[in-house]
């Protein structure tokens, strides 16, 4: 499969081949769930805390007599009734990861890919050279790329401070390394462009 390659005044320079290895599967809409969820899921903080009746504060003498006042019987002041008094069944600090085995990841990596292949939302950008970070400066490029409203993932080989620095302002363009790249981030996407070689280092992760 082919890509176009573009230089940084947005002029197709020339095609770049793509594994169908990683591009070109048979997707699979189920692993792309499985993952998409559990990446949501771990991105929850499970934090939540509610006090029940023998963690709040207050006396333990009982209210009043058992019998005899015409109400229902009352032994404590923390009782959940009462206002101030514990929470029945309330949240507990807990984690929601999932698990997902490695093959079914590295699946729904390729099978979201092959989606955006198919939709010809890939593209490749070879030649640009940031000296310093400049915001304006990379959304020119984009502009002339037919990208500055299109909401797109830029994919780096390698860490590179200058393009990632430029890009913290702008809404619709998110800088990633090659590495970190996952299921959600490829799905959220509109467009992808990946940066000079960083297509190979996401082929030799998913070949495997």
């Amino acid at each position: 499969m082919k890509v176009d390659v573009y230089n940084p005044e947005g002029k197709k320079t020339s095609s770049a081949e793509i594994s169908d290895e990683v591009f070109g599967i048979e997707p699979n809409d189920h692993v792309i769930y499985l993952e998409v969820k559990r990446y949501l899921a771990a991105q929850r903080q499970g934090t939540s805390k509610t006090k029940e009746r023998g963690e709040v504060t207050g006396s333990t003498r009982k209210i009043k007599k058992q019998k005899g006042t015409g109400g229902a019987r009352a032994g404590s002041i923390k009782n959940p009734l009462y206002k101030g008094g514990g929470t029945t069944f309330g949240p507990r600090p807990r984690t929601y990861d999932l698990k997902v085995n490695k093959k079914t990841k590295q699946l729904a990596r390729k099978s979201a890919l092959t989606y955006k292949a198919r939709e010809n939302a890939i593209s490749i950008l070879k030649g640009l050279k940031m000296d310093a970070p400049k915001t304006q400066d990379l959304l020119g490029v984009f502009g002339k790329l037919n990208l500055t409203d299109t909401k797109t993932l830029v994919v780096v080989a390698e860490q590179n401070n200058n393009v990632y620095l430029s890009s913290r302002n702008l809404a619709k363009h998110r800088v990633m390394l090659a590495a970190d790249l996952s299921t959600y981030d490829i799905m959220n996407c509109k467009s992808i462009l990946f940066m000079d070689d960083a297509h190979k280092v996401v082929e030799g992760l998913l070949k495997s």
